[in-house]
């Protein structure tokens, strides 16, 4: 039984998926590969991610491998209704809709969770805590999960530290083919893709204010300046502001650059990166929006409470007027690149969405000798990847000769 908003719309998802699914070959590969070797044959696999076209064809080759696939969106407003109802229309169970209230959401991540899912992919860690708390007695089935993003790491990671995590999580998201591309050149571009959809106005001229200088906060930098914006970087990381300053960027703490900004972008994945003390010193005009996982950079408690009238002026934004000057915020401070565009490009997609398929087949393949915890990605599935996109891209790379093998592994020099 699915929980979507219109099975009708699933035509015009099906095209959206089609479109991704020619522009990621190497998942197309492990489709292939998969017709035939079936390696998630008889299991249940459960998804929490962004619901859209990407995430979709994975989905697809995942249950092209033998599984038995439930998928749910990370964040109700990433979830485009037309996807998930061709999901739906394809035989993966699906439980998610535009727009959700917090209790709806709270809902399609229990019924995600019902499944009894033996392997898991999450954005956030929302469905691996729900099953450690919720729905404890479920996890005896689950073999273990991958984990996409940063802020689900740290969720994890301190579930780790309090001894609570039961089972065993592949650290997809520190793969270097998933933070050296999906962090920092998808984020980069779709987050400005995101503004600009929602807005309409120029980049060119203007200040913008880049909050954390992680992978991510690196490309919205990075591609704010090739727009012709004029960058200020804020971090509390000594090291992560020396490089910003080095990679030609402004450096300053947050309240100086409060008042300087006209664009501002939260990449921090902790709270309250932007309180009231920043938004009073905000000059008229200025742009919030958020680019971490979840709504929670941004206080929008503190802009509620500050504005004397609230208002939405276009789709995707809303004016909070303070003491006469205007502040704007971009996707109710969701991920903006995914609230207000379609998240990262196929073709980034497609390395980071292989590494969750070739993490949850190395989780099945190791059953039962992963200790409960957090564990990195093997370097060879990553290279695996890497080399998979090389080779559909028709570039080939040097190897070593014996020689230099050698050279490279022994202390004796001849």
């Amino acid at each position: 039984m699915n929980t979507i908003r219109d099975a009708a719309l699933a035509p015009g998802g099906r095209l959206k998926i089609d479109w991704v699914r020619e522009h990621m070959p190497v998942l197309r590969g492990l489709a292939g590969e998969f017709k035939t070797t079936k390696p998630f044959a008889g299991l249940r696999v459960a998804i929490c991610l962004h619901l859209e076209a990407k995430t979709a064809y994975m989905a697809e080759v995942i249950k092209e491998g033998g599984a038995a696939v439930t998928i749910t969106g990370s964040n109700p407003l990433s979830t485009q209704d037309d996807v998930a109802a061709a999901l739906a229309a394809a035989g993966i169970t699906v439980h998610a809709w535009h727009g959700a209230t917090p209790g709806e959401y709270a809902e399609h991540l229990r019924l995600t969770a019902q499944s009894a899912p033996h392997l898991i992919i999450d954005d956030g860690g929302d469905l691996v805590t729900l099953l450690h708390t919720d729905y404890h007695h479920l996890l005896g089935e689950v073999r273990g999960g991958a984990e996409e993003t940063t802020t689900g790491l740290i969720r994890l990671r301190a579930m780790v530290a309090e001894g609570i995590l039961k089972i065993p999580v592949m650290a997809v998201n520190d793969a270097y083919c998933k933070f050296l591309f999906d962090n920092r050149h998808g984020t980069g571009q779709s987050v400005w893709d995101g503004i600009m959809r929602a807005t309409n106005l120029v980049v060119a001229g203007k200040e913008v204010v880049v909050v954390g200088y992680g992978w991510c906060g690196r490309g919205v930098a990075a591609r704010a300046a090739g727009l012709g914006a004029r960058v200020i970087v804020c971090e509390i990381n000594p090291i992560r502001a020396l490089e910003a300053l080095m990679d030609g960027h402004r450096v300053l703490t947050l309240s100086k650059a409060a008042a300087l900004g006209d664009i501002f972008i939260t990449v921090t994945g902790c709270r309250d990166a932007l309180t009231g003390e920043h938004f009073a010193l905000m000059k008229d005009g200025a742009i919030l929006c958020n680019a971490g996982h979840f709504d929670i950079e941004i206080n929008k408690g503190d802009l509620v409470r500050l504005a004397d009238c609230i208002a939405t002026v276009r789709k995707g934004v809303d004016v909070y007027e303070i003491r006469g000057r205007r502040v704007y915020l971009l996707a109710e401070g969701r991920l903006v690149n995914l609230a207000a565009a379609d998240g990262h490009p196929a073709e980034i997609m497609d390395m980071s969405f292989a590494l969750q398929v070739e993490a949850l087949r190395y989780l099945n393949q190791n059953y039962g000798r992963l200790t409960a915890g957090v564990h990195p990605l093997p370097p060879d599935l990553d290279e695996k990847v890497a080399r998979r996109k090389l080779e559909a891209l028709g570039i080939t790379i040097d190897s070593l000769s014996s020689a230099q093998e050698c050279y490279l592994t022994s202390w004796r020099q001849e």
